[in-house]
This record gives C-alpha cells, structure tokens and sequence, in this order.
C-alpha cells in the first residue's frame, strides 16, 4: 500500500537565503545581511564554511519573540547602522528569512525610511535586497535572485563598450577561474558576477580582514547595462528572474542563453558563441584541451560505457551532466532534483534525444528519500551528486561521485573543475577512476594492472 507523503525527508535543496548569501559573497566589500533569527546566520554560516574552508561573516537583524510580533524595523535599522560601522562595506546584500517574510515585514519601505535617517551621517554603503523566503523556492533561487537585484540595483545607461556580461550560475571558484582565464583569452573584457574565486578561495592573511578581498566591485556591476552581450549558463532560469533578460529589455543588451559548458558539444557552443563576439578564432591552447578530451574518451570509453548512474543536484547541473554522461556511453537510469520549475523534462529533452528511447527516469521536487525509493528499483552502478547522497550510497553500498555544492566530507570540493574541455576531462577521469576503483573492490583477488 502507498501511503500519501506528508513531508520532505532529507531535503534535495538548500534554502533560499543561504543561496543569496553566496551570490553577495561575490560582489567586492560587501557583508552579506539576513534579515531574520540569528540562527539562520549561523547555520548559513556554518554550511558554507564547511565547503569552502574559508571565513565568512553573516550578519543578522537578530529577530527575538517581541520582534516576531511587533516587526523587524528597529532591529534591521540597528542591525545596518552597526555593521556599516564595523564593516565599512562598500555594499551590504540584504536577504530575507522565513520569519520576516511571514510576518509581512516592508522591507523596501523600511530601507528608505532608513536612508532618509542617515542623510547626514557617513556615506552609506549600497542596500541590495533580495527577497528569499525559504518556505518557497531553494538555493538555487535565492542565488539568482540575489544576481538579479543585484544588476536590476546598480546596472546603468552608459555609453557602449566591448564589455560581455557573464552570470555562470552557481559554480565552484575553480570554475570562475577558468571562465576568466577564457575570456582572457579572448580578449574580451568581462563583469562576472557573482565571483567569489577569490573571496571563498584566497590565499593565507598576514592580518584578519572583516571583509575578504575579491569580489565583483559595483562599479563594474554598474557598466553592465553599457555591455555588448550577456552570457548566463542556465537552461531553466525564467525571464522574471534572469538578470541578463532584465538588461536585455531595460537596456538593449543582448542575451545569450547557455546550458552550463560541460561536455565536448556544450563547451564547442560555448567556444563558438565567444568566436562570434569576440570575431577571433578560438586560441590553440583550447584546441589542444579538446583534442586531449577527444583522445581521453577514446581511452576510457571502454570502462564507462552502458554504466547505470543516478544524478542529482541542482537542475541546470543535472542537466548538462546528464548531457555529458549520455555524451561518454553512460545511462543516467535516474535525473533528480528538489527544484520545481517544471521544466527539467522539457530541458533534458532538448539536450538528450534519446531520452525517452533510454527509459531516462526524470522527477523534479524529490527528497532523498524518494531518491534511495527509486535506486532500489533501478539498480544503479554509481551515484553522481553532493555529500547529501553519501547516507544513502553508504547504506546501499552504491559508490558516489561528488560534484558540484554542497561536499563536505572530502576536501577540496571548492577546487574541482567543471566547466569547459579542461573541467570536462577531469570530469572524466574522475569517473573512470571511479568504475576502476570499484571493480577492484569487488574482484576476489584484486589486481594492480588496469
């Protein structure tokens, strides 16, 4: 008998707040602010650090039982009036929680009445606000929503310049990296946004900063409606929340819309667009990357093909995934994610052809439970998602491959390469390693030569 579901277990998502926190971590001296309990902060706090090892301050508007009551706006006016005190940030990044989006809380009205009260103070950092309610929508929301108020508060009317707008979606600061270090290449002048390649992957300090160095300045926030282009890697973002649609219809600047550049054909239509803007040819060092990635499929084919594995994550990550693994001979038996944009299928589809001739099994709005549900049913050879799959791959001794956020028992999860010829070969060989490692724990004699 199937019982009806009553609540999520072991939710395949992260809230929203803690989504848009990360998005304000790449913007340059700016403190991420929660309107709401300090226990949002903390666990925020907390998660984010555990992947990616580095310091990170979130303050709070410290909601109690009276405020819960009566409203935030004392509390959120002390709250910003102290860390501009003690932060001097350039820009605070201000979210919402569930608490104060529920009691109905005016948070834009409460700003401006803040601002007419501190017209004759110390210059005032810039006020983004970003609502996200956790009750509704995941991280991946919040992230982009915070992108999104972001670029709707500072983009201005500018003269055009040979400027490309990027919005890479949430990706690891190895991947920021690479994606600048390919725009480099181009010559072609960039505003990145969010990047925290620095910010939430630097080096050691000689002396504490309140706030780390990196980030992306306003200013350069502020040339993005003077852009020739914007490229954001997405396959599900609707046109009310993507930023590079808003710049489009605000200020002309042309949108171009990219799932996230994992696979041999997904990156060529990434390199070609940049071919396009650019007007030049695709430097030779990126054609040796493909070349060796070309020559690694050859390789490994053999070790990968007709494999069964599940994924799960966010939904543009599953997608391009999925379209990778179709990519190298795999069968992805199970596409999952605890986002709801109803276009997950729809997607896959465009991407993955045969997805309905491979009886590629596709759900949105799962937990892992209803995940661990469907790999008992489907057997899979490996699991391929965050550290929140470990329970289940430990309890059914399904080994996992980790990507994407969050990864918190391994290290280094900040440093791994997804994107690109470069991020797709080690990718590759990541998983290779993995059917490799597994056919040698299951072999009754084992053996040292593959």
């Amino acid at each position: 008998m199937k019982h009806a579901k009553t609540a999520t277990q072991n939710a395949c998502k992260l809230c929203n707040p803690l989504g848009a926190c990360l998005a304000f971590r790449g913007i340059e001296n700016c403190v991420p602010f929660l309107h709401g309990s300090q226990g949002c902060a903390t666990y925020i706090r907390r998660y984010l650090i555990s992947h990616y090892k580095e310091p990170i301050d979130i303050a709070s508007s410290n909601f109690n039982e009276d405020t819960a009551v009566f409203g935030g706006s004392h509390n959120l006016k002390l709250g910003l009036q102290n860390v501009t005190q003690q932060y001097r940030p350039e820009v605070i990044g201000l979210a919402t929680t569930c608490l104060s989006e529920t009691i109905g809380d005016d948070v834009k009205g409460i700003l401006r009445e803040y601002k007419k009260e501190q017209m004759n103070a110390a210059p005032m950092p810039v006020m983004i606000h970003a609502s996200t309610p956790s009750y509704q929508g995941t991280h991946i929301d919040g992230f982009h929503g915070a992108v999104h108020a972001a670029v709707q508060t500072l983009a201005e009317q500018g003269t055009p310049q040979q400027l490309v707008n990027l919005f890479p979606n949430m990706v690891s600061p190895a991947d920021l990296r690479h994606l600048r270090e390919i725009f480099s290449d181009f010559s072609l002048p960039c505003m990145m946004l969010p990047d925290y390649s620095k910010t939430l992957d630097g080096g050691p300090w000689a002396e504490y900063h309140r706030i780390p160095p990196g980030g992306t300045p306003a200013s350069a926030i502020s040339l993005s409606g003077s852009a020739i282009g914007s490229i954001e890697f997405t396959s599900i973002l609707a046109d009310a929340k993507s930023p590079a649609a808003w710049l489009e219809e605000k200020f002309g600047v042309t949108r171009y819309q990219l799932p996230m550049p994992i696979g041999i054909r997904e990156t060529d239509r990434f390199f070609s667009l940049l071919e396009t803007i650019s007007q030049k040819a695709q430097p030779e060092k990126y054609d040796d990357e493909r070349r060796r990635l070309v020559d690694a499929y050859a390789d490994g084919h053999k070790y990968v093909f007709d494999k069964k594995v599940i994924v799960y994550g966010e939904e543009d990550l599953v997608i391009s995934m999925t379209a990778f693994l179709r990519e190298i001979g795999m069968v992805p038996v199970l596409v999952a994610s605890g986002g709801k944009s109803g276009l997950l299928k729809k997607k896959l589809q465009e991407l993955v052809p045969d997805l309905e001739e491979t009886g590629i099994k596709v759900r949105d709005g799962v937990d892992f439970v209803d995940i661990e549900d469907e790999a008992k049913l489907l057997a899979p050879d490996f699991l391929i998602g965050n550290s929140k799959g470990y329970t289940m791959s430990r309890k059914n001794d399904i080994p996992l491959l980790r990507i994407g956020f969050p990864i918190h028992d391994r290290f280094g999860g900040q440093r791994l390469h997804h994107l690109g010829y470069r991020g797709t070969l080690e990718l590759f060989d990541r998983i290779v390693n993995m059917v490799l490692q597994q056919r040698q724990d299951d072999s009754e004699i084992g053996y040292t030569y593959l």
